[in-house]
């Protein structure tokens, strides 16, 4: 393919965020060629839409793409992305890289036996006072990094109760798995992911099966709380073998405030990020020692971090140079990461991560 091709990109998986994806593939100079999915509505609603063909069947999908974008529920991640991975399709995959780590395992193995690309969609990694983060700390201003919080906390904001969300058989799990993927992603990505070792964990279930529960935000809509077998809570601490550490907070529903805070703290200087509002602030000391203290409060334009991230992913496949960021080995890592504090959780201990099966991935 050459650059000055439009690169052809079909969606599958066509709700919410598969809707999402297509809207900003045009933008970008990509040709929308169409979107697959197994449920006619959907196909119906997608084709009408968009005014193109709606796909039931993969292979003949396949056929007529150069790349996919995968947004279907998590347990059909593995057999969506094998699938075009295997037929030589570039694939980018909504976070989180599957429902558990074996299936994970399998869509890795897939990738790298392939001659295709597979990024992971971690569009938060694109925000702009990440990228402000990442300069700071490529350059040393951090000194050595030593510990992240990581906070994706929602106070009501359980999605869709009563669809896949909600189901451990389709999503794998609740708010840790949703959105504390991100937190993770975000808080490892800072640390250059680091071997992780240990893994301590508590999951909780407290108010998705409420009958009275009262959402301040709701994403899908509410059927109830029927079938809810997920956690909407998660604590953890995490630690790799350089002493480096995490501190985890993730809830879809929790009785403390909202907080998207990343608290980032290094020997010679730290920074606070508010995922949400975009806010960045940098606490430095002086130059020629510890006399004072220096904060700054860094202006950041907001910007589209999915387009962002597809911007990336097209100028990839047209090149067919696969991306050193967001890969699915850096996927993987985060999937430990989740397996293990579920592990942890359930068994009421401590998990030690075996250090021959974790891999330090490449980062950009």
């Amino acid at each position: 393919m050459t650059s000055d091709t439009p690169v052809r990109v079909g969606v599958v998986g066509l709700g919410n965020i598969g809707h999402y994806h297509a809207d900003r593939l045009t933008d970008l100079g990509a040709t929308l060629v169409g979107g697959m999915d197994i449920q006619a509505d959907a196909r119906r609603r997608f084709a009408e839409k968009y005014g193109v063909e709606a796909y039931d069947d993969k292979h003949e999908f396949f056929d007529d793409v150069d790349a996919v974008i995968v947004t279907t529920p998590n347990r059909f991640h593995e057999e969506y992305a094998v699938a075009a991975l295997d037929a030589g399709i570039d694939v980018l995959l909504e976070k989180p890289l599957a429902h558990n780590l074996e299936s994970a395992e399998r869509i890795a193995a897939a990738a790298e036996a392939s001659d295709a690309l597979c990024m992971v969609g971690f569009n938060n990694r694109f925000a702009n006072p990440v990228e402000v983060i990442k300069s700071y700390q490529r350059d040393g201003e951090f000194g050595e990094m030593q510990h992240v919080e990581a906070n994706y906390v929602r106070r009501r904001g359980i999605p869709g109760r009563g669809s896949w969300f909600t189901s451990k058989d389709i999503a794998g799990g609740g708010a840790l798995i949703d959105i504390g993927v991100h937190a993770i992603d975000l808080a490892l990505y800072f640390l250059d992911f680091p071997e992780i070792v240990e893994v301590s964990g508590v999951t909780r279930s407290q108010f998705g099966n409420q009958d009275d529960y009262a959402f301040v935000e709701m994403w899908g809509e509410d059927i109830g709380p029927e079938g809810f077998d997920v956690d909407d809570s998660a604590s953890a601490f995490i630690r790799s073998a350089d002493g480096q550490t995490i501190s985890l907070e993730v809830a879809w529903a929790t009785n403390r405030p909202t907080n998207d805070e990343f608290v980032i703290r290094g020997s010679d200087a730290g920074a606070r990020f508010d995922r949400a509002s975009h806010e960045l602030t940098l606490y430095e000391t002086g130059k020629n020692g510890t006399d004072h203290l220096r904060d700054t409060d860094v202006q950041t334009q907001a910007n589209d971090t999915h387009k962002s991230e597809q911007r990336l992913f097209l100028d990839a496949v047209a090149s067919g140079e696969k991306p050193e960021r967001n890969t699915v080995e850096q996927g993987l890592a985060v999937q430990r990461v989740i397996d293990a504090i579920y592990r942890s959780s359930a068994e009421g201990k401590a998990i030690r991560l075996d250090a021959e099966s974790e891999a330090t991935p490449e980062l950009d």
